[in-house]
């Protein structure tokens, strides 16, 4: 009976110390994550990462429940405590979102305004950053008042430059760069970074002035140069307006460069050409129109209607607006 006793107190001994073996090893799993991660417009979220992702919630100073990777809210409080430190105070407006919350806000847009609107405004489910948890947008605090909305956090671009300059000591980039439209895929926000988990590596990406896309080398590093002319219909804020939103669309061109855009002219914007664009979308009601033309270069293993590893020069964008939208890219082509 001692015997029985004593094997079966062993049992029960090697089953706790498995259970706890495994509790460790699925622990461990869920730390295993690839901070340098790329998900953007052409590149989509791991099927695991959600499981394996380890996150905290917290409320803001606004009472909205926030999710965040664990590490990377570790070191956004230490940035946080950094720029407090010199007067900058900041919180979290958003973080994690998860792919079927994603879905979620598709679905909603696409029954509320249809499937063309909501390709436009909202990101691809899987295809968002924000699916990693470890893209943070960031709002300003000031004088006590929240300052949230994007229209006027722009205003602030001395406080954003301090922040800026201490992201890297935390393992963060600024993620959507001011002129790199055309690699990120979005317009230059400076409240968008991203945790990647590594000081050096970090402070690498910024003091070069490059996007993470073109650290991982999955495009070259390219600038575009932009020749906006003169006008005497549109202002020059008016125009960048429509260049940014060609470079936007062009990330979507996996494998190409973007070289150059040159506004075409006010010739170009006459009542013949609004009139045609309307008719390719079926009488959207547009009231202007805008052209540009441009040069790219195709992939070495070009896809599609591309020749392989071609220069294509005075390729053209038309894009148009009603008076109360903005800019839509409408055609392109030669």
């Amino acid at each position: 009976m001692k015997k029985t006793a004593a094997l079966f107190i062993a049992m029960i001994i090697v089953s706790v110390l498995v259970v706890s073996m495994n509790i460790v090893s699925q622990a461990e799993e869920k730390m295993d994550i690839d901070y340098l991660i790329l998900v953007n417009k052409t590149h989509t979220l791991p099927e695991d990462w959600e499981e394996n992702l380890e996150t905290v919630h917290f409320t803001n100073s606004v009472g909205d429940d926030v999710e965040v990777e664990k590490k990377a809210y570790d070191a956004y409080l230490q940035l946080k405590d950094a720029l407090e430190a010199e007067g900058v105070y900041v919180d979290l407006d958003s973080a994690r979102r998860s792919v079927a919350a994603q879905q979620k806000i598709m679905d909603d847009f696409t029954e509320w305004y249809g499937a063309d609107y909501a390709a436009k405004i909202v990101a691809k489910p899987g295809y968002s950053e924000h699916h990693t948890g470890l893209a943070l947008d960031l709002y300003l605090i000031i004088d006590g008042e929240d300052i949230v909305e994007n229209e006027d956090m722009i205003q602030y671009p001395e406080i954003w430059a301090k922040i800026h300059e201490k992201l890297a000591d935390y393992g963060f980039i600024l993620r959507y760069l001011d002129g790199k439209e055309h690699i990120t895929g979005y317009a230059y926000e400076p409240w968008h970074i991203r945790f990647i988990n590594d000081a050096d590596t970090a402070r690498e990406i910024m003091d070069e002035g490059i996007t993470l896309e073109g650290y991982l080398g999955v495009v070259n590093e390219t600038d575009v140069m932009i020749d906006y002319g003169t006008s005497a219909l549109y202002t020059p804020e008016e125009l960048e307006e429509a260049a940014i939103q060609i470079k936007c669309d062009f990330a979507f061109w996996d494998g190409c460069e973007l070289h150059s855009l040159q506004y075409a002219g006010d010739e170009s914007a006459n009542e013949e050409n609004v009139k045609w664009l309307n008719e390719i979308r079926d009488g959207a009601g547009y009231t202007q129109a805008v052209e540009f033309t441009g040069n790219y270069h195709s992939p070495v293993e070009a896809y599609g209607a591309w020749e392989p590893d071609m220069e294509y020069e005075d390729y053209q964008w038309w894009l148009a607006r009603t008076e109360e939208s903005g800019w839509e890219i409408v055609s392109t082509g030669y």
